[in-house]
């Protein structure tokens, strides 16, 4: 959904360009942080929509930041899609447990992605609108 914020946290340079322009070229407004720690700092001027998070991140990983920010009034509601290279069995089950609403498994499909993401953001606008 053209216009709707994104912020995208992953330490691989080359996803988080792909990622990047991908969603800018669709419109979306896009922040990036290479760490857990970058992505608070963001957070605390930013507020997106939307965050696709990869799960092995350096320092604190991703899915202690969605613990985090799932038990804060102020990102409680922001959507948080996983994403990792290393799907292993159990690996969604973890990542929903942390406070992921929804998975998404690399390489980034890049045909698919913006439909994913318009696709959560339409559910979670149709949720606050009832």
């Amino acid at each position: 959904m053209p216009g709707e914020s994104v912020l995208i946290v992953d330490d691989n340079a080359m996803n988080l360009k792909l990622a990047r322009v991908l969603l800018t070229t669709e419109g979306y407004e896009v922040r990036v942080a290479t760490d857990a720690e970058e992505a608070v700092t963001i957070l605390s001027e930013f507020h997106p929509r939307l965050i696709l998070m990869d799960i092995q991140l350096p320092g604190m990983d991703g899915l202690e930041l969605m613990r985090r920010l799932k038990s804060d009034a102020s990102h409680r509601k922001v959507i948080i899609l996983a994403m990792t290279a290393y799907a292993m069995k159990g690996d969604e089950e973890k990542a929903r447990a942390a406070g992921a609403d929804g998975y998404i498994t690399k390489p980034i499909d890049t045909r698919a992605l913006p439909e994913i993401l318009a696709h959560y953001l339409a559910t979670s606008k149709d949720e606050s609108d009832a």
